[in-house]
């Protein structure tokens, strides 16, 4: 499998019949797309359709044909001459070729043209001799999906990824031009989730002059855009759902507007001018009464109000146990400088951990019993613990033990061994890093690391990971720590409640 070819951000220009069987006007539109392509700085694919026409179509349809594709399929026809003729002109123009085949002998003329990526049509998704013939190019392929269900889609993933090809998945909706109530672009997202490893795309057939499909495609998670091209002349006139190298320029500009107004796919830190727009609204805390050198501040004695002045408390960082390090008159801020804030108490840390630890297992999708018993180990105090230690979610332990273990971000597990008990880990979702005696390890989402008795490991992540373990049983006097200041704090290096402790912490 090839998979240095990489999907996201493709935008691929569909030629199909536009061409009209003419060679010249064909070779004007590849242009006019180019210059589109290069004017707007993307990667752009030209897509033809090859279908063997003698072989493709019954000899009794090859005249007078009821089916209404035949005729046109049979009047816009070009050579293999003309193809590698507009191929050429392809690559040319900086873009990308692709094409679809609809037949065996086709697949084999785009494998002699050297076309670099096979399209799949959505009729074609369901044609197991062709898919089976496409299988063995080893170039990458997009699928469309119009007109499958779950069960076909699923049949076809598993059909290209147990053949070893690198494929992506296009949403599409075959009718020609689709109306806003057919286009169901929350497709979109459904097959983002449902197969997270693939890029996503949207093959696009409403109305050329219609831009927010494509804006909300984006928005969705589409990664490849799909739109049919063309230029009307005096005798040729376009389709309903082709676009001018004018409207593809819109078109562009638009799903580059969504990409922009989408942002970032991470939680990213606030802009400056945003945190100073902000501060500009918030509360600070002033005195509210003369407080004395070395005093407790009370709650009492400090009020509220706006603005906040520079190095000044704000309303959301008050709280019990500040000291005053200097005298404050009345009405006057509490400056940093001028107070001693104590740190967290332990049960802020905890409440932190717990809300993040929440929000990680919901963002993998992993649901926990309604009964589990949750320990934080804290191996150097609870201070420490968004440090050093791990949160572990106990869901059985009789003869055999699962637990859901999650490390936030930046926390480390140190270098231990147990003598009784045996324990397999499975990553669920994120990067562990391990060492395990004096190999290094690093793994991801499915892979296992069995830790046998008296085995040292000892495991970090960077961003935060969650993994199964599944062990024999477990006892709480069964770690032993290279550190042994950690082997002698026994159960203060822990704090154990039921489910996440809300009433008990």
């Amino acid at each position: 499998m090839d998979t240095t070819f990489d999907f996201n951000n493709i935008y691929v220009f569909d030629l199909a019949n536009n061409h009209q069987g003419l060679i010249e006007h064909g070779l004007r539109i590849i242009r006019e797309c180019g210059s589109v392509a290069r004017e707007n700085r993307i990667r752009a694919a030209l897509k033809f359709q090859f279908r063997k026409m003698d072989t493709l179509i019954h000899p009794r349809h090859l005249e007078g044909s009821s089916n209404r594709h035949i005729p046109r399929f049979l009047s816009t026809r070009l050579d293999f001459k003309d193809y590698a003729e507009l191929a050429q002109e392809v690559k040319k123009s900086g873009m990308i070729t692709m094409s679809t085949p609809f037949d065996e002998d086709s697949v084999d003329d785009l494998v002699n043209l050297d076309i670099e990526v096979i399209k799949i049509a959505s009729c074609s998704a369901t044609d197991w001799p062709l898919l089976d013939k496409i299988a063995t190019c080893n170039k990458p392929v997009v699928v469309s999906t119009a007109g499958l269900s779950w069960e076909q889609i699923d049949n076809l993933i598993s059909f290209f990824d147990h053949r070893r090809v690198h494929f992506a998945l296009m949403h599409c909706v075959a009718i020609y031009p689709t109306p806003d109530e057919k286009l169901q672009l929350n497709q979109i997202y459904l097959l983002r989730q449902r197969y997270p490893s693939k890029t996503i795309g949207f093959s696009t057939h409403e109305r050329p002059d219609d831009f927010a499909p494509v804006m909300v495609a984006v928005a969705k998670g589409a990664r490849i855009l799909e739109r049919h091209v063309g230029i009307a002349t005096d005798e040729i006139k376009l389709n309903a759902y082709s676009s001018t190298p004018e409207q593809l320029d819109r078109w562009i500009k638009a799903a580059s507007k969504a990409q922009i107004l989408c942002g970032a796919d991470e939680r990213l830190p606030s802009d400056a001018n945003e945190i100073s727009s902000l501060q500009s609204l918030q509360r600070g805390v002033y005195a509210r009464l003369p407080i004395k050198k070395d005093a407790l501040i009370e709650r009492g004695n400090i009020y509220f109000a706006m603005p906040v002045e520079e190095n000044h408390l704000v309303s959301g960082d008050w709280k019990e146990g500040i000291v005053a390090q200097t005298a404050i008159d009345r009405d006057q801020p509490l400056l940093l400088s001028d107070i001693a804030i104590p740190d967290d108490p332990e049960r802020a840390v905890l409440f932190r951990a717990i809300h993040t630890a929440k929000a990680m297992l919901n963002e993998a999708r992993i649901a926990l019993p309604t009964e589990f018993e949750t320990e934080f180990s804290h191996h150097y105090g609870i201070a420490n613990l968004l440090k050093v230690g791990i949160i572990m979610i106990t869901c059985v332990n009789r003869s055999y033990c699962k637990k859901i273990i999650v490390q936030l971000p930046g926390q480390r597990h140190p270098m231990h061994y147990h003598k009784q008990k045996e324990e397999t880990f499975q990553v669920l979702h994120g990067i562990l890093e391990m060492q395990i005696e004096d190999r290094r390890r690093t793994l991801y989402a499915g892979d296992i690391q069995l830790v046998q008795q008296g085995v040292w490991h000892e495991f970090w992540t960077e961003k935060g990971v969650i993994f199964e373990e599944v062990s024999s049983t477990h006892f709480s006097n069964d770690s032993f720590y290279e550190d042994k200041r950690i082997n002698q704090q026994g159960v203060a290096r822990k704090t154990i409640v039921n489910q996440w402790g809300r009433y008990q912490l």
